[in-house]
């Protein structure tokens, strides 16, 4: 039998943490239905017996406290909402026992923005991640040290998972039933759950943001330009002198704002 622990973390996003719960009991169903043994023991694991969502809106009983959660295999950390910095805050006593079992060989894998929780944890550091584009700018701003790939679907490395913007994560949990029970069981959950088994990118779903977390509000300005008039032939004279900015200062900061 193997494990599963998903995290019940405040302000969770309550999909991803149904959605993978729901997907490890089905594989259940579906063994038991070809006669063959269940594979998955699943418990959900909170900081609380109960954590409310949503403003209150969503309750989640947990399976059992984090002191009192059974040795995992396998660790799900689900979305969070909201502000990030202050979910991560919210979230900290997590990080130590993640850390601890993934030293004693336990898997993590983060659901989208599940990614930041992970990240603050140092275990992504030096590593390949993904999480939701919406916030690919901001993610590295936080976490410097983590290699964030945009565009990738899932990412693996060492045991540790991470997953691209919202659904996307079901490819992660389809990825990780084929590692688990196999392919056929994938096969089966992607056809149960009408999935593309296959998609590997989050690109064709991105829009562009470039990155402007910075402070120069010139340069700001003209990122701005571009992207509202990237159909046309915009040449860097033109926006020097759109902008009154010398040519050879504007390259220099253009490129600053863009590090």
């Amino acid at each position: 039998m193997k494990n599963i622990a998903i995290l019940v973390p405040e302000t969770a996003v309550i999909e991803a943490v149904a959605d993978p719960r729901y997907l490890f009991t089905a594989l259940n169903e579906f063994l038991k239905s070809q006669e063959r043994e269940p594979l998955f023991n699943v418990q959900l694991v909170g900081l609380t017996p109960e954590v409310r969502l949503n403003d209150g809106i969503f309750s989640i009983h947990v399976d059992a406290v984090l002191k009192m959660a059974r040795k995992p295999d396998l660790i799900i950390v689900p979305a969070v909402s909201g502000d990030m910095e202050h979910a991560v805050r919210l979230n900290k006593d997590f990080l130590p026992w993640i850390v601890k079992q993934y030293k004693e060989g336990t898997e993590v894998a983060s659901l989208c923005l599940g990614a930041f929780l992970l990240a603050a944890s140092g275990l992504l550091d030096g590593k390949p991640c993904s999480t939701h584009w919406l916030l690919a700018n901001q993610f590295r701003t936080m976490y410097p040290d983590v290699e964030l790939c945009d565009d990738k679907i899932v990412t693996e490395h060492n045991g540790l998972y991470t997953s691209g913007g919202a659904n996307s994560y079901w490819n992660l949990l389809l990825y990780l039933t084929e590692k688990y029970a196999g392919r056929e069981m994938a096969i089966l959950a992607s056809k149960f759950f009408v999935l593309d088994i296959d998609r590997n990118s989050q690109s064709p779903f991105s829009i562009f943001k470039g990155q402007k977390i910075h402070n120069d509000a010139d340069i700001v300005k003209v990122q701005e330009f571009i992207e509202t008039n990237y159909q046309d032939k915009i040449t860097v004279d033109e926006l020097c002198e759109k902008f009154g900015i010398a040519r050879r200062t504007f390259e220099r900061r253009f490129k600053e704002g863009d590090q």
